[in-house]
């Protein structure tokens, strides 16, 4: 089987990606809602702000009810279209289509840089390449967050691909290489699940220090600051 690297740009935008939330049980809900909590408690009217993997602007909106001005970033076309008819008369936002792997900002343009929603694992990019750019782009002493999910919401994370699965937002579940922490589907989508472990390796290999947090037993935030 062969992982599909721009899925979210061919298979899951826009229209599509919007209903995987729409369709979201009630426990996915209150993971999704105490992430962008998280996220919020860490920033000040002040701040600029850029977020990586913005889609059609769901977590987007929220920054920009706080922050001084907030920059979303896609590859999918149809998504970043779709976020600029919901937030385009936003004075403070800005939605721009660029790789986060290969960031076209200055250095330490940024207070805060957010990539939440598994982004990490979701992009399909080197994670220290993509962490490295997050913090080259962020103002010295500002703050890159990243978050993948708890293995303590596996179940909860599996019950809800699968409906995704059912109403063909995603393909069908391939349960044989379906393991905790995993989910393969048959179409190419792959989605991991960054460990503590394994956030704490790739920060420290680029000389840094992180702070992991789990929230709500649901995601599990990397902090690190630039």
């Amino acid at each position: 089987m062969v992982v599909m690297k721009n899925y979210y740009d061919c298979n899951l935008s826009a229209e599509r990606l919007q209903l995987v939330y729409e369709l979201a049980p009630p426990r996915v809900k209150q993971y999704l809602e105490a992430e962008i909590s998280f996220v919020l408690d860490r920033l000040s009217s002040s701040d600029i702000v850029l977020e990586l993997g913005c889609g059609y602007g769901r977590v987007l909106e929220r920054l920009a009810a706080k922050a001084k001005r907030v920059f979303g970033i896609d590859t999918s076309e149809a998504s970043l279209l779709s976020a600029a008819g919901q937030l385009g008369s936003a004075a403070n936002v800005n939605i721009v289509q660029m790789n986060a792997a290969a960031l076209a900002f200055q250095n330490g343009s940024f207070d805060r840089v957010v990539c939440i929603q598994n982004g990490i694992s979701a992009f399909h990019v080197d994670p220290k390449t993509l962490i490295g750019e997050s913090l080259r782009v962020t103002k010295r002493g500002g703050l890159a967050l990243f978050s993948s999910y708890s293995m303590k919401f596996w179940k909860d994370r599996l019950e809800w691909f699968r409906i995704q699965s059912e109403h063909g937002l995603v393909g069908e579940i391939d349960w044989n290489a379906t393991r905790e922490g995993e989910i393969v589907c048959k179409d190419g989508f792959r989605g991991t699940t960054y460990t503590a472990d394994r956030f704490a390796s790739i920060v420290s290999q680029l000389g840094r220090r992180c702070t992991i947090t789990e929230v709500d037993e649901s995601s599990l935030f990397c902090e690190i600051t630039a």
